[in-house]
């Protein structure tokens, strides 16, 4: 924990496709044990609630959402929407919102951000804001990631 409120915050730029980057980061935090929440615009949420059950075709992916029973949402490992139970060790973020909000209970937060102008611009108001709560984010670049094809060679 970095911080006096006891949040790790990180930012992942440039991020292609979020949804997929959302479901794979849930998964690992997930297999780890973690409790995990995902924040989204509700178009999103609706996506995502249908991603976990095809995304993996292995493995299922245990999820409640804001329609299911509190009893349900309780007892979930991973919950899609704004009112998450008890507990929750990750959040993952697509939306933004009050940072202050966001690290309240959480041991992480991973905020995803697009490449779009607009998306950037938000997330840059929201690394100020944690930095005003005397939060360090870290910073995630996937566009310095380099890509390694089956032969060897990088794009």
């Amino acid at each position: 924990m970095q911080n006096g409120i006891g949040a790790e915050v990180a930012f992942h730029f440039n991020v292609v496709d979020r949804h997929e980057h959302a479901l794979r980061l849930l998964r690992k935090a997930m297999k780890s044990g973690a409790r995990c929440q995902l924040l989204a615009p509700q178009d999103d949420l609706v996506a995502l609630d249908q991603g976990l059950w095809v995304r993996f075709i292995d493995e299922f992916l245990a999820h409640s959402v804001e329609s299911d029973p509190r009893s349900v949402r309780d007892r979930s490992p991973l919950h899609l929407g704004p009112d998450a139970p008890e507990g929750v060790s990750v959040r993952v973020v697509l939306d933004g919102g009050d940072p202050a909000a966001l690290v309240t209970g959480a041991q992480r937060v991973i905020e995803i951000v697009g490449r779009d102008e607009t998306d950037r611009e938000r997330a840059r108001h929201r690394w100020r804001a944690y930095r005003q709560l005397g939060i360090e984010p870290l910073r995630h670049d996937l566009a310095l990631k380099r890509v390694v094809q089956a032969d060897g060679t990088a794009d």
